[in-house]
């Protein structure tokens, strides 16, 4: 019973913001509603009006330009490095191991002007590269120490048995440890999808143009020196969450899989 109610708990811990997002967002334009209550006249106009003032439309092909360049290069340089770190005699492999899981200690705030000052050296600066470059490279201290963790899990005789009947290690990675190990790399997707659309800072920080940025990054839109508005920021907060929402729908079985041969092994 304890469980259950724990379980419940934890529900409307987490889906509380959200409602209180959600009234918000319905309340009349420039009021400053307070606590979950449901508005008696709800303003769903408010979206409609969210998305044209922050001019979402170009954000959204912007977004999804950026999520194409960095997940899938990053999940292609995660496996390749966690199968390299796991199976392969690299020499000085557990010290470029710690390098990784030292990436994993170091916040972006604290590479944000690091990163600024790089970006105008190699002429990436004010464009979408300034995006993509920074998150593949920040992506692969966990991708790394997820992958190799994924790879290890795998028991060592199968790869024998592979090499036995002839297969090289491209074979053996291809054909045997790569469909293993296939729930963990759709979570790595899953999550490297979520932390590139809801990229907000190197957005607004390296690039200018309201256009090149992250659909995260046009919440700054309803934020001026004179004030916030409330409700059309939470309009526009939940209209950049429904990609992420569906992706996790479309997903979720690969998501619990994942998870559920983590506790097994």
């Amino acid at each position: 019973m304890l469980q259950y109610a724990l379980l419940l708990a934890l529900i409307v811990y987490t889906l509380l913001p959200l409602l209180s997002m959600l009234t918000t967002a319905l309340a009349p334009e420039g009021s400053a509603p307070r606590g979950i209550a449901w508005p008696g006249d709800p303003q769903w106009g408010n979206f409609r009006l969210a998305w044209r003032e922050a001019d979402l439309l170009p954000l959204l092909l912007s977004s999804s330009l950026i999520v194409l360049a960095v997940v899938p290069v990053s999940l292609v340089l995660a496996t390749s490095a966690g199968y390299a770190f796991a199976f392969l005699r690299v020499p000085g492999r557990r010290v470029l191991y710690v390098g990784f899981l030292a990436g994993l200690a170091l916040p972006l705030e604290a590479l944000i002007t690091p990163l600024y000052y790089q970006a105008r050296s190699l002429g990436t600066f004010e464009s979408r590269w300034a995006i993509i470059l920074p998150l593949v490279g920040l992506f692969m201290s966990f991708g790394v120490f997820w992958m190799t963790n994924q790879f290890r899990s795998l028991p060592p005789e199968l790869q024998q048995a592979a090499q036995l009947d002839g297969a090289s290690q491209w074979q053996v990675f291809r054909h045997v440890h790569l469909p293993l190990v296939r729930s963990g790399l759709s979570v790595l997707g899953i999550l490297y999808f979520l932390w590139t659309w809801n990229q907000f800072l190197l957005a607004l920080v390296l690039v200018s143009d309201p256009h090149d940025r992250t659909m995260a990054g046009a919440l700054g839109t309803f934020q001026s020196q004179y004030g916030t508005d409330i409700v059309l920021l939470c309009a526009a907060a939940l209209i950049v969450m429904i990609p992420s929402l569906l992706i996790y729908l479309v997903f979720q079985r690969q998501f619990v899989n994942a998870i559920l041969q983590g506790g097994l092994k």
